[in-house]
């Protein structure tokens, strides 16, 4: 595909979907965020964000607005079969220096990949990079209450063989407890509480709120991460309580879910 920067080419290496109820949620706690941080407004039909390097090597994210054919391209590539993604020039919303996340690929033929100069998209903002590994805060936060949506059967197995990390005295947990409980009374802004199928009738939910990050599946546990405890999961465990099945339903209720 061509950039609308300079007419280049850019060679496709992944893609990543960027709605509502899908967005990389290292770019915020809700979808608005995400947005705002990319520079676009928060459009209902959501964005594509495609990967890639220019022919000097240099990474580049383009943002499209052709929300279909990212997601059809994606659903390929899981299934092992080539796509070839390249979206109309028209669709392209705006084309920024660097990758938002880690790509381990590259394009053969061309230079290593490297961010071009500040300035290089028309922004004059930095380009774009991974979270870095070594620091704790809400980024690390929240890609670590996805590692747990993703290993969710590693992680009941854990609680199931130690017991856990259940903390229900914690003042953080109780803070983050009451203020998803909040959610529930008064819808967040979009993708603050998201909600996908888990198999046999339940759900994983994924919300995130100031300070907090929250992973659970319906009839089941939660988990909790606080920036105030950086890598600590703090456990709330299902134990038939009724409040914690109802808080699960009523964020359930609110999420939103892919199309």
């Amino acid at each position: 595909m061509s950039d609308d920067e300079g007419g280049g080419s850019l060679y496709v290496l992944t893609a990543v979907q960027l709605t509502p109820a899908q967005f990389p949620s290292l770019l915020g706690d809700d979808y608005p965020e995400a947005c705002a941080l990319l520079g676009v407004e928060p459009a209902g039909a959501g964005y594509g964000l495609v990967l890639g390097q220019d022919e000097a090597g240099a990474r580049w994210t383009v943002v499209v607005d052709d929300v279909s054919l990212v997601a059809a391209a994606i659903a390929s590539w899981d299934c092992g079969m080539e796509y070839d993604l390249s979206p109309d020039e028209r669709a392209i919303v705006v084309s920024l220096a660097g990758w938002p996340v880690e790509l381990t690929v590259a394009a053969a033929g061309i230079p290593e990949p490297h961010d071009p100069e500040q300035g290089a998209d028309g922004t004059g903002r930095v380009p774009l990079a991974p979270p870095s590994a070594q620091s704790w805060g809400p980024v690390q936060r929240r890609l670590g209450a996805d590692q747990i949506a993703r290993e969710w059967a590693d992680w009941r197995g854990r609680v199931a063989t130690d017991g856990g990390a259940a903390a229900a005295a914690h003042p953080g947990l109780a803070r983050a407890l009451d203020e998803a409980l909040g959610y529930t009374r008064n819808p967040p802004p979009p993708g603050r509480v998201r909600s996908s199928f888990a198999g046999e009738g339940a759900r994983t939910l994924r919300a995130d709120g100031p300070g907090w990050s929250l992973v659970a599946r319906t009839g089941d546990a939660a988990f909790v991460l606080l920036d105030e405890e950086p890598g600590e999961v703090l456990q709330v465990p299902r134990g038939g309580d009724p409040e914690l099945s109802e808080l699960l339903a009523g964020l359930d209720g609110v999420a939103v879910r892919p199309v």
